[in-house]
């Protein structure tokens, strides 16, 4: 395996339906910013989850800065805010900092 294969995947509003939409497998995506503390505390817990679950679930992040249509699109209002697509819709979310076994549950994992 190589370094970077468990690493998040960058999901813009170009990529969203090929990653998150039509993926096989179910996909948690990230929705931060770069000014949000508790967006950088998660940081770290959002990359164990990526490695831990490599082949799994996929895992992306989205920069609500960059991104404000699918943070608007989503009613993401509060950050960090983490969602689980299944099958192309929106099964779980969580809003604020967790710790990496508060988001397994939460997200159920």
């Amino acid at each position: 395996m190589k370094g970077n294969d468990y690493m998040e995947i960058t999901i813009t509003k170009e990529n969203f339906k090929a990653e998150v939409l039509n993926s096989e497998i179910p996909v948690v995506v990230d929705f931060w910013a770069e000014w949000c503390g508790p967006c950088k505390m998660l940081g770290p817990v959002i990359e164990q989850l990526a490695k831990e679950y490599d082949g799994k679930i996929k895992v992306g992040k989205i920069n609500v800065d960059d991104e404000n249509e699918l943070a608007m699109q989503f009613r993401v209002v509060s950050i960090p805010t983490v969602v689980k697509f299944e099958n192309g819709e929106l099964t779980k979310s969580s809003i604020g900092y967790r710790t990496k076994e508060q988001l397994i549950e939460l997200l159920e994992l």
